[in-house]
């Protein structure tokens, strides 16, 4: 499916093609810290299926809690994290990149189909349905 969007200031915006299928929501240490909250939800794309039509990521390099190095792309204006990725290599294989859906205009047509990183989930975050709710603050 078609996707756009892009970051909070406006820096940085892209357009892409993704699959509803690859939707999860990650509970690793590292999402809950970079997201401030207790789990992130991303969207994998693969990167020749991305465009950026303002902007560029800044790059910050890291291990990631699985061991492996990780580069994460945010906008240096804002700070709104953009992706993550495996770091390029000398091969020819495609990266896919782990967009945040918080980002994507069409963030309601894409329900996570999966969770990834459990182990780290935070317990009272798995069942928020009977809170009591406002529509606005």
């Amino acid at each position: 499916m078609y996707i756009s969007g892009g970051c909070h200031c406006g820096a940085i915006t892209f357009i892409g093609e993704a699959d509803p299928k690859r939707v999860a929501i990650c509970h690793c240490t590292d999402c809950q810290k970079m997201s401030g909250g207790p789990y992130r939800s991303i969207v994998q794309v693969a990167e020749s299926e991305l465009t950026f039509q303002s902007g560029e990521p800044k790059i910050y390099p890291k291990i990631g809690d699985s061991g492996n190095p990780r580069e994460l792309g945010f906008c240096e204006s804002c700070g709104a994290h953009i992706y993550a990725t495996s770091p390029r290599s000398s091969d020819t294989a495609e990266r896919w990149l782990g967009i945040r859906t918080g980002l994507l205009d069409q963030v309601a047509d894409l329900p996570p189909q999966a969770q990834v990183w459990f182990d780290s989930a935070v317990p009272w975050a798995q069942n928020i349905a009977d809170l009591p709710r406002k529509s606005g603050q």
